[in-house]
């Protein structure tokens, strides 16, 4: 530090009347005038280079706090933030950046007047020495019973058994729970049997601070909570091309359907519904199937598997293939109009499912897809998945 930066820090550190001796930044700081003062503490340590982004705060003893400032140090942004009404504590109010440089400085005082203060720059732990996990579903959201809890982290996970114990998930109905790694980078969460429809299922993830690998910790910090529907489960056969659609143990309707072809059938097994589109575009490129085929703007399209296997609706084909053979290149298709207008099945199915709904497929020449394509983990017996559980 230069002698004009070392001068700048010893002014900051001047509050009122407080002196202190030391030239540079300190996260606890009194002015003692006898008895107990206030003191200040900072979470995150003057200097230090791999604060949480989580739990970084301000806390104070025999005393209140009465001003908190935090910036970017880069920018002088503001982080905003609030103090306690008792005074004892400050935090910011959402979720710092990784590898930030930050500034906070902090000011309180006792019943009697004496005052205190501290000061310290730190900076968040880095992208390169952390790790996050994307989950889905997101909180708050009403989902299918067939939806699992699903973790996809940043970086591989060597310490596997650390992380998974700081991710619990818990239902409502009582289930139990049991995670199951895919690869180093993927972690699924479900009961043996489908949730039970109007469950409430939480996640507790408290992985700040947790080593995953070597010198990588996570750093998240937070409850999700998601609602399980009424339960509708769909069972497309291929012999008959027609989906039986159940929900709470009563067949509500019958959809013709127009599954794989013999040259490209469909996958058996139990799919998941992962992500819904009024209208998107499929073009065989993007799954191996070179240029036979780009659609534009296919109408009601649920996703069932990450290769590419949709339930969707189609406008392109002849309403006599519906309910009689199967001509598509994997996916399940319903009679629909362009512009996804219309009163059609294929409309009346997308309004009527759930992101985590299931749709069977059964009586394809195909093979089970894979637990791991999609989130399609039921797909594996139960003593398989709890096999490949860390905890």
């Amino acid at each position: 530090m230069s002698r004009q930066n070392k001068a700048v820090v010893c002014a900051a550190l001047a509050v009122g009347a407080l002196t202190l001796t030391a030239c540079g930044g300190d996260a606890t700081a009194s002015d003692d005038k006898g008895g107990d003062a206030p003191k200040i503490t900072i979470s995150a340590k003057d200097g230090s280079t791999g604060a949480s982004i989580n739990a970084t705060g301000v806390k104070v003893s025999d005393g209140k706090l009465t001003t908190v400032k935090m910036t970017e140090s880069a920018s002088g942004k503001t982080v905003p933030g609030t103090i306690v009404k008792s005074g004892a504590a400050w935090k910011p109010k959402e979720q710092l950046e990784r590898g930030t440089k930050y500034r906070i400085s902090a000011s309180a005082k006792d019943d009697s007047g004496q005052k205190a203060a501290a000061n310290s720059i730190f900076t968040t732990v880095s992208s390169a020495n952390s790790f996050i996990g994307t989950y889905t579903p997101d909180d708050g959201k009403t989902v299918g019973v067939g939806m699992p809890a699903s973790f996809t982290f940043d970086k591989a996970i060597t310490n596997k058994k650390d992380v998974q114990s700081h991710i619990t998930v818990t239902s409502s109905s009582g289930q139990k729970v049991v995670g199951h790694w895919f690869g180093a980078q993927r972690l699924d969460f479900r009961p043996q049997d489908y949730w039970k429809a109007g469950s409430k299922v939480t996640m507790k993830i408290d992985l700040d601070g947790v080593e995953g690998a070597n010198g990588v910790h996570g750093v998240q910090d937070k409850t999700v909570t998601f609602t399980v529907g009424r339960s509708q489960v769909s069972t497309v056969d291929a012999n008959t091309q027609e989906m039986t659609v159940v929900r709470d143990g009563r067949t509500i309707k019958t959809v013709p359907v127009s599954t794989g072809s013999n040259e490209h059938p469909t996958y058996n097994g139990q799919m998941v519904i992962s992500e819904k589109f009024v209208q998107t575009r499929m073009n065989g490129d993007t799954v191996g199937f070179g240029g036979e085929y780009d659609i534009a703007d296919v109408p009601h399209a649920m996703r069932l598997s990450q290769s590419g296997t949709f339930i969707h609706g189609n406008y392109w084909s002849s309403p006599g293939i519906f309910g009689s053979q199967g001509t598509s290149h994997g996916c399940v298709g319903m009679r629909d109009v362009k512009g996804a207008g219309g009163d059609t099945t294929a409309k009346w199915f997308y309004d009527n499912s759930l992101v985590g709904d299931v749709v069977v497929m059964k009586n394809s020449h195909d093979e089970t897809v894979a637990p791991d394509n999609g989130l399609n983990g039921w797909n594996m017996a139960w003593d398989q998945w709890t096999a490949g559980s860390a905890a």
